[in-house]
């Protein structure tokens, strides 16, 4: 996502708890921030991806620093309380913050082709807009923040879903081709 951002012309300024994350951005125009305060003060737009509420609740801090301009933006997948939560502390200090997050993957990203489920206000969506339509392929609005993330919840659900009546199916296939190989044949 990061690379589809500084790719199409976006000044790019990166943050990331591990500094070997940086790596595939040193041949780019990007900064790299070495703070969270330090990415808050020069950022426009700040995009939030970690991988689950634990790595999430580490950056909550970004609301206290984060200038009043455009939108923090939680690509993660967490739960709709921590949107809700940081949302609330982001508006007492006049910034919005928008939940989405994306779905397709690694090779979606870098095909610009994620779709994107997006909670937050029309204006916020509005301003973070053009920045998500650098790596995403469909981006949908679903409602206030939270909506992204019980959207994704249920994209989630109905993938994981799909994998275990997958796993059963093949199950159920592999016995029955079992009892006709044990089975004469007439």
């Amino acid at each position: 996502m990061a690379r589809r951002m500084v790719d199409a012309g976006y000044p790019l300024t990166l943050w990331a708890r591990r500094p070997e994350s940086f790596d595939p951005y040193r041949d780019t125009p990007a900064a790299f921030a070495t703070s969270i305060a330090g990415l808050g003060a020069v950022c426009d737009h700040v995009g939030i991806c970690v991988v689950d509420d634990a790595g999430f609740a580490s950056l909550r801090r970004i609301a206290s620093c984060h200038a009043r301009r455009k939108p923090v933006v939680i690509h993660s997948t967490v739960h709709p309380d921590t949107c809700t939560d940081l949302a609330a502390q982001a508006l007492a200090r006049g910034i919005a913050l928008i939940d989405a997050p994306v779905s397709g993957g690694g090779h979606g990203a870098a095909a610009g082709t994620l779709t994107v489920m997006v909670g937050g206000e029309d204006d916020a969506v509005a301003a973070a807009r053009p920045v998500l339509e650098t790596f995403a392929g469909t981006i949908v609005h679903l409602g206030g923040v939270g909506a992204g993330q019980l959207a994704k919840l249920v994209n989630n659900s109905l993938m994981a879903a799909h994998v275990a009546l997958g796993y059963q199916a093949m199950q159920a296939a592999a016995a029955l081709a079992s009892t006709r190989r044990r089975s004469p044949t007439w």
